[in-house]
Order: C-alpha cells, then structure tokens, then sequence
C-alpha cells in the first residue's frame, strides 16, 4: 500500500468506535487550524461505528478516498463501494458508517466540516452480518 499521506499512528483514542486497527495521521492542527484534515488507514475488515456528525448550521463530514478499496453506508440505503478518487459528501445529522473492504487496505482523508454546533455521536457497531452481506 502506497500512502502518500503517510499511515500514522495506531488510532487508539478512538479505537473502542472501530472494528479492527485504523490509524491516523492529522494533516492540520485540531486545536489550531480552522478545519481538521486527516488521513484515516483502516486494515483490511476494519470499520468504524456507525456515527452521527451532528450540527444546528452547516458541519458533516467529506471523504476523500486514497488508497485502497472501502464502503461507505448511511442508514437505511445501499454500501457505496469506495476507490482511490472517490469523494464522499456526509450531511450533518446523517448515521453513517465508513472502512476497508475486507481483503483490502484503505485509506482516506477525512475533511471536518466546520458548522454551528457541531458534535459527534458514536452508536452501534457495524455487525459482522451486516458487513458480510456486502
């Protein structure tokens, strides 16, 4: 795997949200910088909960694919298949999930949307039967 953005370290502050190891590398400064960028690996099989980025104005989340090969679901629709060049648009207020193909790597750059309000909200894991329908 060929990662230009470099795979970071192993994502441990978040790691009770995800299905397996992720890692994660900060292309800007959360404290400092007006949008926080990083570079999210997910090993093969490994996904994260489903979330909820939520916000009163504006906020979400965008996704942009690197490396690899990965879904992205929200609720209540079909998996996206995800490859390198795929751009994701979250809404805020939307349940989602995203992470690798089960035989695949797969990285993205995770784009923090600024927004009014804004928080996230962790929920259930992505059941393995859930996972394995795809």
């Amino acid at each position: 795997m060929s990662n230009i953005f470099g795979k970071g370290e192993p994502n441990d502050a978040f790691s009770q949200y995800f299905i397996g190891n992720s890692f994660l590398n900060p292309l800007t400064d959360f404290e400092n910088d007006p949008v926080f960028i990083a570079n999210v690996t997910f090993e093969p099989g490994c996904r994260n909960n489903w979330h909820i980025h939520h916000a009163s104005k504006d906020g979400g989340q965008i996704l942009l694919c690197t490396d690899g090969e990965g879904w992205y679901q929200e609720e209540g629709k079909e998996a996206i298949s995800l490859n390198p060049g795929s751009v994701i648009v979250i809404p805020a207020n939307v349940k989602h999930w995203h992470g690798a193909k089960k035989d695949s790597w797969f990285s993205h750059i995770a784009v923090e949307v600024p927004g009014e309000n804004t928080s996230n909200e962790w929920c259930e894991p992505v059941t393995e039967e859930e996972y394995e329908k795809l």
